[in-house]
């Protein structure tokens, strides 16, 4: 399954939101350096989903804030 997702890096709070079934935007406190952004991100979608995070994965947008990602 591939969603979109906006990054919102150096957020006061962490957050996901759902926009609609494949549409989210993920709010993380981390700033988007060294990968530690993109990491929180997937960190929060793992919870967010309840899958583990090995099985999720960026496909597109690695330094962007608009992400394709994957969902084994």
């Amino acid at each position: 399954m591939k969603i979109f997702v906006k990054a919102k890096p150096n957020s006061s709070e962490e957050k996901v939101e759902k926009i609609d079934e494949k549409n989210f935007v993920v709010s993380v406190k981390e700033p988007p350096v060294n990968g530690l952004a993109n990491k929180a991100i997937i960190k929060a979608l793992s919870d967010f989903l309840g899958v583990h995070p090995a099985r999720i994965k960026i496909i597109s947008g690695y330094t962007s804030k608009q992400k394709i990602i994957e969902i084994e």
